[in-house]
């Protein structure tokens, strides 16, 4: 739960309201958070501007741990994300809150990358390249 302002939205004015229908995915970003309250949320990064934030159409949302969101979006890259970059085209969200939105062409893409990101948590940088090397093989 959370409170999403009307204004948090590029051109979210009062007559001028976004709607979503409920259970519409987004990606936002966490403003503000205090022990006690909803978190205060927004869809546009800290200069007033959408970016990549906003409604996420189609795809798989999963969820994950939050140590395995935070391997996610490690710098250097995650070896599973890395891996799979290499053979197949998809897009990924991960947010620290351990929710994971993947979309791709294929529904068969988005399965296997779904799979290769919740298996890969216990395992190794080789062993992750060697699970990704082994999906892509069975699905070849």
């Amino acid at each position: 739960m959370g409170f999403l302002p009307v204004l948090a939205f590029e051109g979210g004015t009062r007559r001028n309201i976004p709607k979503f229908e409920v259970g519409t995915l987004l990606y936002l970003r966490v403003v503000k958070a205090n022990f006690g309250m909803n978190p205060e949320l927004s869809c546009t990064d800290a200069s007033g501007k959408a970016a990549e934030f906003g409604p996420l159409k189609d795809g798989y949302m999963f969820e994950t741990s939050t140590g395995l969101s935070r391997k996610l979006l490690s710098s250097p890259a995650c070896p599973v994300l890395e891996a799979l970059g290499k053979k197949l085209s998809f897009e990924i969200a991960v947010g620290l809150n351990g929710r994971v939105w993947v979309n791709a062409a294929s529904p068969d893409t988005i399965v296997v990358v779904a799979n290769a990101i919740m298996n890969s948590e216990c395992l190794s940088g080789a062993q992750q390249i060697i699970m990704v090397d082994h999906l892509l093989k069975n699905i070849q």
